[in-house]
């Protein structure tokens, strides 16, 4: 089966879990520390996918790492993904229990890429936009790129809008440069 079905699995079972004790919200923050953490350390992605390390003492690091910061929910199904020697899919795992939980509780992530950092009329209105229509509360994440010269690039789901003025230049050098006295087939 493949990783993602099996991953998906995991995060399924640990919502309801989590959910049936009122503790749905504090897992998945658990999840979301994971998350960051294997983004911000590959190091520790690294000794999750070790097979030479063996089981006990991945559980021991990852004890470590989370120790006083996860709920024991969280880290009791640590306990339980080590000792089924499935802790190369943990980052998985809480990628699909985050997709998972803003289906739940209807949240619709949208990332902004701009030439400066919003100020809170802008992030409102965006927000107002993407949730007009969505149907849904927004999870705005921004990012600054000044080569985009002005306007912003909007992302939601897999849509995107383009209102950049790096964007409209390169469309329009393309239309200068077309030749115009070709013929067409």
């Amino acid at each position: 089966m493949p990783i993602h079905q099996v991953a998906h699995r995991y995060a399924k079972s640990l919502i309801d879990l989590a959910n049936e004790q009122g503790k749905l919200d504090e897992v998945h923050e658990d999840m979301q520390l994971l998350r960051t953490i294997c983004k911000q350390n590959r190091d520790f992605v690294n000794m999750l996918n070790n097979p030479i390390i063996v089981s006990d003492k991945k559980l021991r690091i990852i004890k470590t790492v989370f120790s006083d910061k996860v709920q024991k929910l969280t880290s009791a199904f640590f306990e339980i993904i080590t000792k089924k020697h499935r802790e190369n899919i943990l980052p998985s795992i809480a990628e699909a229990m985050h997709i998972q939980y803003n289906k739940i509780m209807k949240i619709q992530e949208a990332k902004v890429t701009t030439t400066y950092a919003l100020d809170d009329q802008m992030r409102a209105k965006f927000k107002e936009i993407v949730a007009h229509f969505s149907g849904r509360k927004v999870a705005l994440t921004e990012e600054v790129k000044e080569e985009l010269i002005g306007g912003f690039i909007l992302n939601v789901g897999d849509r995107q809008m383009d209102a950049s003025i790096s964007s409209q230049l390169s469309r329009l050098n393309y239309e200068l440069t077309k030749n115009l006295y070709q013929k067409k087939i």
